[in-house]
């Protein structure tokens, strides 16, 4: 049984003497019998199924169940297919690294940021390393001014131990 499905109760288990029944057209027909709410149900060949159970007296529809959890399942999909999911790319660098391969890691970057997708650039300290994270700072604000037409700073640069990070983000149309 589907998510949808467990939100309804169905024909059987309506307990209560009196409901409020709305028919498969969204009409209020009032507060019915159940018996009679079920023999209204029957003859229209759909089910009776109880939407507010915690209501006084508890509302039901005359609907076709399994239509309307398909119906409900399809819509959930299409939204699914809509959905846009961030993905969040990795460049890597050291602080030796040339103009040249910024460049090339920044047109990488440019790439996944046009896509739609996040961008981190990590910088990893070796060794002695660690002390120069001034160096790493400035490598980073080289990066981003590549990439400043297409592109926000999401996180600024922050040291992790020996490793430096920033997080980019596209810029919105």
């Amino acid at each position: 049984m589907n998510d949808i499905s467990k939100n309804f109760t169905c024909n059987e288990s309506i307990k209560e003497k009196e409901v409020r029944v709305i028919d498969a057209e969204g009409n209020q027909l009032g507060i019915l019998q159940t018996k009679e709410a079920q023999r209204m149900a029957d003859e229209s060949e759909l089910d009776l199924v109880m939407i507010s159970p915690n209501a006084k007296p508890p509302v039901c529809k005359i609907m076709d169940l399994g239509k309307y959890i398909y119906e409900q399942a399809k819509k959930e999909k299409e939204a699914k297919k809509k959905q846009k999911v961030t993905v969040i790319k990795e460049i890597r660098c050291g602080i030796t690294i040339e103009e040249n391969d910024i460049a090339i890691k920044a047109k990488n970057a440019r790439k996944f940021l046009v896509d739609g997708d996040k961008v981190k650039i990590t910088i990893r300290f070796k060794g002695r390393e660690a002390a120069l994270s001034h160096l790493g700072v400035k490598i980073l604000d080289n990066f981003v001014s590549k990439l400043e037409d297409v592109c926000v700073v999401e996180k600024p640069a922050k040291q992790d131990g020996r490793n430096m990070t920033m997080v980019l983000a596209p810029k919105k149309a």
